[in-house]
């Protein structure tokens, strides 16, 4: 999910309040105790997955935004964007010009959070671990280019890369790679269940019912040594069904913040007609939604996703059913990283059912193509739905489709997605580090994140290693434009939106503007109470 190895001055500087409401008090009765903060991430563990919140396993948003908390990486993202540094290490650096080695040296007296030292062992035990374990829907493919991890003493590990990959230090940035003691995860297996023990910030205690996580109460861990400041004692993070029971518990003053998702319609109201003692933040957004195609399915050929790409009105769904909070997107890498161009557009211009009839007819494909376009109906939020029935109805009233929609929980939606179960489908991505890298290896590289059976020898075999080896990312500019062109000529994946994101809080928090990253992770760390 995330690496970088540029500023981005696009990403800096964007944390703003969009609006402050004046009065009402803080939630709690004297101001004091846990902030509690509102989610409708769902943590849910199952037979497929008993394992939700291991390092090795979890890769969704709402699984890092706990891990972030509680484990460390050895390196970090400064808030705002920019190269990584230091954070379980007190040292990192590649020791080679081909950016093939990567050698850290960790902090000294640095411990877990039971006061049991973090060692290199430690270190080259987590990562390697992810490895092994290489689960079917984790973050394996961040580590993948590792290629040997080397110990030195007690406070040194050195990652021998297979390829150069400028990128690598983006990757220890990301939960895949958080530092996790060897007693208590196995090297070849999962950790089942919810709790999580590492060195980060906070230590956590889940509260689970019915194999579902409800509430998790984060406490500021006093052995902790690193980058991050931590600004306050308890944080609670509380797990809603959905919006409406979380603007609900804010409205009730339950909660201090409402954070991942609000909806589009709660964001317009609160703009439009701000609650007293409420304040709405929006914050810079790198989050995408698109559909994916197994491109393997006799329905969904290339000729049927172009002309899908050539219907399609990214802006009418952008506006109609999200508002001020989404923008039409026109290329897999979001328009406000560095290296974006609007390839599709550029390919299609706009929508127009004639030219998409015009490459139909020429690949003899009979119309009306029918087909279901299956979403997820609890993970993205509540405007899912309405998405995908504006695609349908602009897919069907061109004449040249019969498309039905389906939504299903994630718990069964991601499994038969790898599967490849569906013809196509929606997805979003919530990148792990702001780079042009993360919005084009996971989909178009071996192993990608969608086990998309579809293949580009140029993009996997010359211009992802091309991309990689410049550690001046700038200098990749040339590759990322070639690699947008091969996806809006195959299609393999189909770019709609690109979103905002907005955090309703009640008076009295402090550090708002920067709890949430770009990337969409939480960083509890950062509220506080000023007046407390």
């Amino acid at each position: 999910m995330k690496r970088k190895t540029l500023v981005l001055p696009a990403v800096v500087g964007l944390l703003a309040p969009v609006l402050a409401a004046c009065g009402g008090t803080d939630s709690g009765a004297d101001g004091k105790g846990a902030i509690v903060v509102g989610t409708t991430d769902q943590l849910v563990a199952s037979q497929e997955n008993p394992a939700p919140l291991d390092p090795a396993i979890g890769y969704e948003a709402g699984v890092w935004n706990v891990l972030r908390q509680t484990v460390q990486t050895l390196t970090t993202v400064p808030n705002g964007g920019g190269e990584p540094v230091p954070e379980a290490a007190r040292s990192c650096a590649f020791t080679d010009t081909a950016n093939e080695s990567y050698r850290c040296t960790l902090r000294s007296g640095l411990t877990f959070a039971d006061g049991t030292p973090v060692t290199a062992e430690d270190v080259k035990h987590s990562v390697q671990r992810v490895i092994d374990i290489d689960a079917e829907s984790g973050p394996v493919g961040l580590l993948a280019n590792i290629d040997m991890i080397e110990t030195k003493g007690e406070d040194q590990v050195i990652f021998h890369l297979k390829t150069p990959d400028a990128t690598f230090p983006y990757k220890l940035a990301t939960p895949a790679a958080g530092i996790v003691p060897k007693a208590q995860y196995p090297a070849k297996a999962a950790r089942k269940g919810f709790q999580v023990d590492g060195s980060g910030p906070y230590t956590m205690k889940p509260e689970v019912e019915d194999g579902r996580v409800v509430r998790i109460a984060f406490e500021k861990n006093p052995s902790y040594k690193g980058e991050l400041k931590v600004l306050n004692d308890k944080v609670e993070m509380d797990l809603f069904p959905d919006t409406g029971a979380m603007g609900k518990a804010l409205d009730e003053k339950k909660i201090h913040l409402m954070t991942r998702a609000m909806s589009p319609e709660q964001a317009h109201e609160m703009l439009v007609s701000p609650k007293e003692g409420v304040d709405l933040t929006e914050l810079p957004g790198l989050a995408i939604s698109y559909l994916g195609f197994n491109t393997k399915d006799p329905v969904v050929t290339k000729p049927v996703r172009q002309a899908m790409a050539q219907i399609i009105d990214r802006g009418q769904i952008a506006g109609k059913v999200y508002g001020t909070t989404a923008e039409p997107l026109y290329s897999l890498i979001p328009s406000s990283i560095a290296g974006h161009t609007n390839a599709f557009f550029n390919k299609y211009g706009e929508p127009s059912t004639a030219k998409a009839a015009k490459i139909l007819d020429k690949a003899g494909v009979e119309t009306p193509v029918k087909f279901t376009l299956h979403y997820t109906s609890d993970h993205y939020g509540p405007a899912t739905a309405e998405e995908f029935k504006a695609i349908q109805q602009q897919l069907n009233a061109s004449g040249l489709f019969k498309v039905s929609v389906r939504g299903e929980e994630w718990s069964t939606y991601r499994p038969e997605q790898k599967r490849g179960d569906y013809a196509a489908y929606g997805m979003g991505w919530f990148p792990d580090f702001p780079d042009p890298d993360n919005y084009t290896a996971p989909f178009l590289d071996a192993n990608n994140f969608l086990n998309s059976p579809y293949r580009s020898r140029e993009a996997e075999k010359v211009l992802i290693p091309q991309s990689r080896r410049a550690a001046d990312r700038t200098a990749a500019a040339d590759a990322y434009e070639k690699l947008q062109d091969i996806v809006a000529d195959d299609v393999p994946v189909l770019p709609i939106w690109q979103g905002k994101q907005y955090v309703a809080s009640r008076d009295g928090i402090a550090g708002v503007e920067r709890s949430v990253s770009a990337t969409s992770e939480l960083q509890l760390w950062e509220l506080n109470r000023p007046n407390a």
